[in-house]
């Protein structure tokens, strides 16, 4: 890499730290984690999104788990022990360890760019508890490489990449090679060229008789979320370098044994988050504020799916040497035990891809009203190039083999649609849809039940080439607990009349609903009916289907955020319903936030969440005769973009044996928000054949 293109890449580097500094500023402030300091380092800074302030807890906690079990670890007596914190910037982490008595005996080193090392120096000087706690400060060599040095504290301006000068900067700040020490780098050598990076790992570990190297960092870069994630830092005219190289936990771990490093551990943050942060603590997260939706911070919503897939592309690595190899912070990750996909479903082109507008949203609802039309509604999308809650309504018309787009006009008795997002529509087999729950906003609920009916076709063209809807509000309905969403409802038989069973989802006050009712159409009240067997758990984003007078529950996610892999069978019986297990073999593997339909006694989850990175979830087929599961990929490499498929709603066409999938996406962690492009038709006749 030539000298301007380097001077580039370090210069976009650098903002990368900023922006992370204000993530730390904004989560301390709302009380993700206990550090006072870093709103001295950064003093101004915007909130950010619930999501990001998860993020950067996690990460925080990870670091600070890692340095605490080192200095607690690491022989002490009359031996100091060292910390060299690299690529540091405007990190707080000396500060919060020194608060906290762990820098008894122990030097802590910062090195980062000259300027960025200059600029922190100088806010340390000028704000007197930092100046405080850092001590007598000495006079700054004459080479400049050291900024601020202090008895337990020294910070130094020189390039990682430059190693002579390195080794030589910290040899004159003091640092022993002899003396236990903590390497610490959070998201600092990906920016690095990778012979530059791995040239910095080796020498680490020939410089340093004993050492832990604590690395954080990202992986997955070619699965949906890493491809927008990597497009991000793109846009920041910033390169993930290791990434290509360096993909997973197992090349990271490789990577360190081959520089030399005795021992190598690494987990992803969802599994640190699952084994080190405890239930009461993760209770607290929860709670700190609204975790579904965004719009009244940064105008797009967001939920648990964003929150998890970060998790996954984003690790925690321990590697070791010396005496220092008897203990470690972290365990390394078992290799997950994923069985494999049975095959892949094709992709086929939509004939509507060209011209169909109108439906890069998620969190809407989509029906199949005739056998010619598609009806969506609500959700979160772009409108005109501006995300927001979508208010209109959009229709999927059929002419011939082809399907376009058509307009939606609501007849004026009923009002306008509300924009609500994550409600259900159902279509039922008296011929309307009815549209239940959903939200504003996590404050805003939506509360009016409301149906949905095609006037007739002398009210457009024919061809089609609109629609004109009926849109009723129905007053409140007796002994229905609203408000909720990411709820299911569907349609259910008992003694010869239909019901809506409204089943789970989320509620105000981050609360998760275990209830259920059955609303009863014709009268628009609810009815107690009998339901037998275990109680199941609360749970949201799981999906409902309706098969042989009952529903099938399958996934989702339970109060903890736990995802479940649990399928229920709400079984008609004479005198009401039972709540049955359906047995799979292999094991269903846990998800949420899919759709799913049945079809010739075969139950079908397409796409949604697990935590099995860097597989993305297709399409799941369970014989419910035999409980006999397959699951299957997506043939999406075709497609103009990442198919991210969460949020998204499907219809089934029972006479072609495909799956027209409509929207998804979401807001992607701080990399900005991902809307798929166009709908997109699975082919399952071959798959349905071999089961």
């Amino acid at each position: 890499m030539d000298r301007d293109k380097r001077r580039s890449r370090d210069a976009a580097a650098r903002g990368t730290g900023g922006s992370s500094g204000a993530s730390k500023r904004s989560a301390a402030q709302l009380g993700y984690t206990e550090d006072r300091f870093v709103r001295r380092l950064v003093p101004r800074a915007g909130r950010r999104a619930p999501a990001i302030h998860r993020g950067y807890y996690i990460r925080a906690r990870a670091v600070g788990h890692c340095a605490a079990a080192f200095l607690r670890k690491a022989p002490g007596g009359s031996q100091r022990r060292q910390v060299l914190s690299l690529g540091a910037g405007l990190d707080s982490l000396y500060f919060c360890l020194k608060d906290q008595g762990l820098l008894e005996k122990a030097i802590f080193l910062e090195v980062d760019f000259p300027d960025v090392a200059a600029h922190k120096a100088a806010l340390i000087a000028s704000q007197e508890e930092l100046a405080a706690m850092v001590g007598h400060r000495t006079r700054e060599q004459e080479s400049g490489v050291v900024h601020f040095a202090a008895e337990d504290y020294r910070l130094l301006g020189v390039d990682l990449a430059e190693l002579p000068k390195l080794e030589e900067a910290l040899c004159c700040a003091g640092l022993n090679p002899q003396v236990p020490t903590l390497l610490l780098a959070e998201v600092v050598l990906t920016y690095m060229e990778v012979e530059r990076s791995d040239a910095l790992i080796h020498w680490a570990s020939r410089h340093f008789s004993q050492a832990w190297f604590v690395l954080y960092e990202q992986i997955h870069p070619d699965d949906p979320f890493g491809q927008v994630m990597q497009n991000h830092f793109r846009r920041c005219h910033v390169q993930l370098c290791s990434l290509t190289q360096y993909p997973d936990l197992r090349a990271q771990q490789m990577r360190f044994v081959q520089k030399g490093w005795a021992e190598c551990h690494a987990i992803d943050m969802k599994e640190f988050y699952d084994h080190f942060v405890s239930r009461a603590e993760q209770r607290r997260i929860q709670a700190l504020e609204p975790f579904d939706e965004f719009e009244v911070i940064q105008d797009f919503p967001d939920a648990a799916e964003e929150w998890h897939l970060k998790c996954s592309h984003y690790f925690i690595l321990v590697a070791l040497k010396g005496e220092l190899c008897r203990a470690s912070a972290i365990p390394s990750m078992e290799a997950k035990a994923f069985p494999g996909f049975a095959g892949t479903v094709t992709t086929l082109a939509c004939a509507a891809d060209a011209g169909v507008t109108g439906l890069r949203r998620y969190g809407h609802r989509s029906v199949r009203i005739t056998e010619d039309v598609i009806l969506t509604t609500g959700g979160f999308g772009d409108n005109g190039g501006r995300h927001c809650r979508l208010t209109d309504m959009h229709a999927l018309i059929k002419r011939g083999d082809k399907w376009t787009n058509g307009e939606v006009y609501l007849a004026e008795s009923g009002g306008d649609w509300d924009g609500r997002l994550f409600h259900t529509l159902t279509f039922l087999q008296a011929g309307w849809a009815v549209v239940v729950g959903g939200r504003l906003s996590p404050e805003s609920p939506a509360l009016e039940v409301c149906c949905l009916r095609k006037l007739g076709a002398d009210c457009f063209s024919s061809p089609p080439s609109s629609l004109v809807m009926e849109l009723t509000r129905l007053p409140p309905v007796e002994n229905l607990a609203l408000p909720r969403w990411r709820h299911t409802a569907t349609e259910v038989e008992h003694q010869g009349e239909s019901y809506l069973f409204v089943y789970g989802g989320c509620g105000s006050g981050q609360s998760v609903w275990a209830d259920w009712y059955f609303l009863h159409m014709k009268e628009l009240h609810c009815r107690q009916i009998p339901v037998e067997g275990p109680l199941p758990v609360g749970r949201h984003s799981h999906s409902a289907s309706s098969w042989a007078g009952g529903a099938l529950i399958a996934g989702g996610l339970d109060a903890t955020e736990r995802a479940l892999g649990s399928i229920l069978y709400l079984k008609p019986t004479e005198t009401g319903f039972q709540w049955c297990p359906v047995e799979t073999c292999p094991p269903l593997t846990p998800r949420y936030s899919h759709t799913a339909h049945v079809h010739q006694g075969k139950l079908l989850l397409v796409g949604g969440v697990w935590f099995q990175a860097p597989w993305v979830p297709g399409v799941a087929v369970i014989d419910l005769a035999t409980g006999i599961t397959a699951e299957y990929g997506i043939e999406a490499a075709a497609l103009e973009w990442p198919l991210m498929l969460h949020n998204h709603s499907s219809v089934f066409m029972p006479d072609r044996e495909e799956i027209f999938l409509i929207g998804g996406g979401g807001n992607c962690f701080s990399f900005g928000s991902h809307l798929n492009w166009h709908p997109v038709r699975l082919a399952l006749r071959d798959i349905l054949s071999w089961h």
